[in-house]
């Protein structure tokens, strides 16, 4: 699905979570009841096998709760040079043991705006925060390897935006990595944060490489987190994440 440039092709809709249903847009009795978060794409995708190209999808809500532009359930999904615009939960990767390839993509948000189960990879995304609070709230399980992949990503945040974290796991289990990513000075010094929770300390895995700028300080880092060797960085290609079937990318 391509559109002529990300700038004027756009998608867009403005539900919220906190959206009281009535008797015409309710399903299965739900009238008087809140929309909830998982209703509140502008764009879900299903199907497996797809790519988008130089598209905007954008929930344009206010700041009123949780509002997903982007919703995924299908795997070998492929978004190149698109842009995802929202507040809270901008993007939903909701499939579990899905993969999705993002590429050249900017992506905005205030609060868990990449959440989510599936299996990501961001190259060369811009991600900007607009809301002092957490880029990513993984929820990826247990047994699945890998979660949210970062690579040569840039991290920025609007003017006023100081007190940011990278993430908070959604589920004990999250997995999130920045590498070779270009962190704004709004990164908050300890970089995670454990979800109120002391017991995900344990089980969550947060992991950073080679960042540069003045948020990839890792000096006052959270020690639950982990900084990888070169030789294990070096083992995180497309190939090891996706499988060597992973044929299925649009570079």
């Amino acid at each position: 699905i391509c559109g002529e440039s990300a700038e004027k092709t756009i998608i867009t809709y403005d539900d919220h979570a906190n959206i009281v249903m009535s008797p015409i847009n309710s399903l299965q009795n739900t009238a008087g009841k809140k929309l909830t978060t998982f209703r509140t794409y502008t764009l879900k995708i299903e199907g497996n096998n797809i790519t988008l190209k130089n598209i905007t999808v954008e929930n344009n809500a206010k700041r009123l709760g949780q509002a997903v532009a982007l919703h995924t359930q299908g795997t070998r999904l492929c978004f190149i040079n698109c842009r995802f615009l929202g507040h809270q939960d901008t993007i939903y990767t909701g499939g579990i043991e899905t993969n999705l390839y993002f590429k050249d993509c900017y992506i905005e948000g205030t609060t868990d705006f990449i959440f989510g189960p599936s299996t990501a990879w961001f190259e060369n995304c811009t991600i900007r925060n607009r809301h002092n609070s957490y880029i990513t709230a993984a929820s990826t399980p247990k047994d699945v390897k890998y979660g949210y992949i970062f690579n040569h990503c840039k991290v920025i945040a609007d003017d006023n935006i100081t007190k940011c974290f990278l993430g908070r796991p959604w589920r004990p289990y999250g997995y999130t990595l920045f590498m070779n990513c270009e962190l704004g000075g709004h990164i908050r010094p300890e970089g995670w944060h454990n979800w109120g929770k002391a017991s995900n300390e344990q089980t969550a895995r947060y992991m950073e490489y080679n960042n540069s700028g003045a948020g990839a300080d890792i000096s006052k880092r959270v020690a639950w987190s982990k900084q990888l060797t070169k030789k294990e960085a070096q083992k995180i290609t497309l190939e090891e994440v996706f499988g060597k079937d992973a044929l299925w990318i649009t570079k």
